[in-house]
């Protein structure tokens, strides 16, 4: 994400060191608070402090509030931040001064000159936390009424409190054991059964508020706790939070007792590095609360630390942008929607049409041929049917092998046929084919083997003798007809669709159909991979069908070879190629890095004359695992690098045992038995398994370059496609820098810069870069997954100059901003940014948000800052959200003067 003006500036600050000097009022980020306050109280009158000092005297003095401290900018701020501290400290002292004698003043002694600083000390203190309460009274006081939430949202936060209570006085009577509740079951009865320590850190702040003693609680004294943490009021939940870390209850939080709240917001998030470096951010929140070093901080400086968190990281909230619809009547909206629906799906229902359209066409037209034929007075209307449904399948069989040359399709997608074919989609229709061809096949066999197999069979010699010409032996039975050839490849075809079809379906190859050993080896992917190559033998078997039939004798009449030779020609071409251009493409392993996340990288040699855009993806083989099996990964290198890489997760047995094979010995045999390591063929010149690389072949995202805007949007592992995207940006970025500087050295005319502009380094011709802007969302799980990019965003982070791209991650393990369990969290993380520069969770500048994006307003974001624009929006992960960003796309499209256009991929 682009970081403001004033973090840069603002990582130099460091922490106060322990002096004899009076102190600062707060530390790095403090002073920001004070700079609100100028703001606030400007032109009023000034403050009357009273200060009583240590011989009893009374001093009543005037306070002017930050007179000098007027912003000038968001540039000006950090600079000005320890400025207007060290200026109210100055003042202080000088104001001070005349209570000191001249033999004081030259340190008559030690403990004169303590007492002195500790008045000193406290003086600032007192002043400070008088400033802090005109500031709370004035100004941001209502911004933090939503945070701080003991309820979370997730669990019915936002349900009645009502309606609430009487969920966990339902829970209470589960859980109760005579009518007392255990400290234990606190948590789960409140809702807080995923982070039960944090729990018994607000059951024990609760308790020491009551004085009890015992670790149960009535169910009144429950319903005393709930009223606490549900209050709606700001103060109360700050209350409730200062106590848990208040553990001896004096009114004061040490070092210690900050460590040990740090520890249980890690545990309640499950962020294991966080609570390893809890001793560090407890001396980092210390550092910046008490800069006097008195060793503790009190209620109203976590108060200030809290209601003054957005003013260092607003930049990394979502923005709450307004609608920017407009006033539509009701038919108009429809109107509109409509539009829009049709504008975005117009491709698939034109494919959808003609496709539908020609299987209508030649069922109807083979449905009334048999009408006329002879043996229509034998089988009647079951015939007709059969042969209709015989059409469409030899149709289906023929179009089914094109959306899998991936070859063909990758060339397509560079053509004007994009415009009109939704390349996007080749996947789901090679599924509705293949669901039509299961149709076809159950009424074409259903109806041969129960209806036109008896028909023949029991025919009288009268209606025989109609197409006896047909059967050179005489009358066949019913079991001879089925031991035929047309019976027995037919039969045969039907049950290795079967197979086949059931193992591709999504329970048995992504292993959600659990069976008992032998028959689980029967699902997975590799069940799906190889059950599918039987099909394979379904066209050979589909051309010696086609070859044999009883009722067509003239070759040009037996038109199945007809329909699927071009087809299959070209898959087999496509196939050929592959193999080929696997062997040539042959690479290196220059570098293989575990990750965390259970994800590893493989850096490779790029082969001469490998070309490929960004977002596209290869196919990579180890023959030491296998030498049937290719496997898709997305590339994260650019075009431009002199590199290959992949990042893999390790989510089955292959990507198991091809991490295996790079990272421990190549001696020993496969896990899961494929072949052997020691094989001199499968190993390259340094030693490694050798590794195969077969593509690059199309992908959504590989179009980015023809929208204006984009949003990338990325989970998990799903952010490959979108990290090339983002280096190629960059690397175009600091290409037309490079021209731009040596255009400005050479003072070129306009037309040498305008020959060299249309030019790139490798002297052939440059595409016209069309996309100015980028937004990044990358949504994970696991903090660990941040270290899979992190070169990448920091290098983003540092060399976009331009704020062209804007990256936000999102981590769903922590909760939402605002919970009390993050809030400790939030706080580490502004101070860690403000004096550092760095996020504590990704490592990089760009801030790690909490919980999910609220996607209505990224999309309204986007709209806002980019009108009359077209937004390529480009989704790589599962499914289920995918339907929720189309849906924004198609009605922010109608709602607002920018275009979305939605592109999905799924891994």
């Amino acid at each position: 994400m682009r970081t403001p003006s004033f973090g840069s500036s603002s990582r130099s600050f460091d922490a106060a060191e322990c002096s004899r000097e009076p102190p600062l009022f707060g530390g790095a980020m403090l002073p920001v608070y004070l700079n609100d306050l100028s703001r606030n109280i400007a032109g009023e009158e000034m403050v009357e402090v009273t200060l009583e000092l240590d011989d009893n005297s009374v001093v009543l003095c005037s306070v002017a509030p930050a007179a000098n401290a007027s912003s000038s900018g968001d540039d000006d701020q950090a600079g000005g931040f320890l400025a207007r501290s060290t200026s109210a400290a100055s003042r202080l002292r000088r104001m001070f001064s005349w209570r000191r004698t001249p033999s004081e003043r030259t340190s008559t002694s030690d403990a004169a000159e303590d007492q002195h600083h500790q008045a000193a000390v406290v003086t600032a203190r007192e002043m400070m936390k008088a400033r802090a309460k005109m500031m709370r009274n004035k100004s941001t006081a209502q911004r933090a009424l939503g945070g701080l939430r003991f309820i979370s949202r997730s669990t019915g936060g936002e349900s009645h409190p009502d309606m609430l209570w009487k969920l966990a006085e339902a829970r209470f009577a589960v859980l109760a054991v005579d009518g007392l509740l255990s400290r234990h079951d606190f948590g789960e009865c409140i809702g807080m059964g995923d982070s039960k320590e944090f729990a018994l850190g607000v059951f024990d702040a609760l308790a020491r508020r009551r004085r009890l003693k015992t670790g149960k609680i009535t169910k009144a004294e429950l319903h005393d706790f709930w009223l606490q943490i549900s209050d709606g009021s700001f103060d109360a939940r700050l209350q409730i939070f200062f106590d848990m870390a208040d553990i001896n209850g004096d009114g004061k939080i040490t070092r210690d007792e900050v460590q040990e709240l740090i520890m249980l917001s890690a545990s309640a998030n499950k962020l294991s590095n966080f609570k390893e470096r809890a001793n560090e951010y407890a001396s980092l929140i210390m550092e910046e609360l008490d800069p006097e070093c008195l060793g503790y901080i009190e209620l109203w400086q976590l108060e200030t630390l809290l209601l003054q968190r957005d003013n260092y990281m607003n930049y990394s909230r979502p923005l709450s942008t307004t609608s920017v619809g407009w006033s539509q009547n009701f038919s108009s909206v429809v109107m509109n929607k409509f539009l829009s629906v049709l504008l975005d799906n117009w491709q698939r229902a034109l494919l959808l049409l003609v496709w539908a359209c020609a299987m209508a066409g030649l069922f109807t037209w083979k449905f009334l041929q048999y009408r006329q034929k002879a043996a229509f007075q034998v089988m009647g209307n079951c015939l007709t049917t059969a042969k209709g449904a015989a059409e469409t399948l030899k149709l289906n069989m023929a179009l089914i092998l094109l959306p899998v040359c991936r070859n063909i399709l990758t060339w397509l997608r560079s053509t004007r046929a994009r415009l009109v074919i939704p390349f996007d989609d080749n996947i789901n229709f090679h599924k509705i084919i293949a669901s039509a061809i299961a149709i076809a096949v159950v009424v074409h066999a259903g109806v041969h083997i129960t209806c036109d197999f008896p028909r023949i069979a029991r025919s009288s010699p009268e209606r025989f003798a109609l197409i006896a010409p047909d059967f050179k032996d005489g009358q066949p039975t019913y079991s001879g007809l089925l031991r035929g050839v047309i019976g027995t490849t037919g039969i045969s075809m039907v049950v290795l669709m079967m197979l086949a079809f059931t193992l591709a379906t999504r329970r048995f190859r992504r292993n959600g159909v659990k069976l008992p050993p032998p028959f689980n080896r029967v699902t997975g992917f590799n069940a799906f991979w190889y059950s599918h190559h039987l099909l394979g033998l379904v066209y050979v078997l589909l051309l010696i069908h086609g070859s044999f039939l009883f009722l067509v004798h003239r070759w040009y009449q037996k038109t199945t070879w007809m329909y699927i030779s071009v087809p299959l020609i070209l898959y087999i071409a496509e196939r050929s190629l592959r193999t080929c251009r696997s062997e040539h493409y042959a690479v290196r392993i220059l570098k293989v890095s575990v990750l965390p996340g259970g994800v590893f990288s493989l850096v490779m040699t790029k082969p001469n004359g490998f070309r490929y855009k960004s977002g596209q993806y290869i196919f990579l083989q180890c023959p030491a695992i296998s030498s049937f099996e290719w496997h898709p990964f997305s590339l994260t290198s650019a075009p431009g690098d002199n590199y290959l890489s992949v990042h893999i997760r390790t989510v089955g047995d292959w990507t198991k045992e091809l991490k295996r094979v790079f990272t421990e010995d190549n001696s020993s045999t496969c896990v899961i038995g494929r072949a052997k390591f020691g094989s001199m063929g499968n190993v390259d010149q340094t030693g490694l398994p050798k590794l195969l690389v077969d593509g690059p072949y199309g992908a959504p995202a590989q179009e980015y370059q023809n929208y204006d805007v984009l949003l990338l949007v990325g989970l998990g592992i799903g952010a490959t496609p979108f990290i090339s995207i983002l280096r190629d940006l960059l690397n175009n970025t600091r290409l037309e820098d490079q021209v731009d500087s040596n255009t400005e050295a050479s003072r070129s005319d306009d037309s040498s810069n305008s020959f060299a502009s249309s030019y790139d380094t490798s002297g052939g011709r440059k595409k016209s870069q069309k996309t100015r802007n980028a937004h990044f969302y990358w949504v994970t799980r696991e903090p660990g997954s941040f270290e899979w990019f992190k070169g990448v965003m920091s290098e983003v982070a540092e060399m976009d100059h331009k704020g062209q791209i804007e990256m936000h991650n999102y981590l769903t393990s922590v909760y939402e901003e605002g919970d009390a369990r993050s809030t400790l969290i939030t706080m580490v993380q502004a101070l860690n940014h403000a004096k550092h520069g760095v996020d504590i969770l990704s490592g990089t500048r760009v801030i790690t948000h909490f919980a999910r994006p609220n996607w209505r307003e990224v999309f309204h974001k986007v709209a806002a800052k980019h009108p009359c624009s077209t937004v390529g929006v480009f989704y790589c992960g599962m499914p289920i959200l995918a339907k929720e960003l189309k849906k924004l796309s198609q009605e922010l499209s109608y709602k607002t003067s920018t275009r979305f256009e939605f592109h999905k991929e799924y891994f």
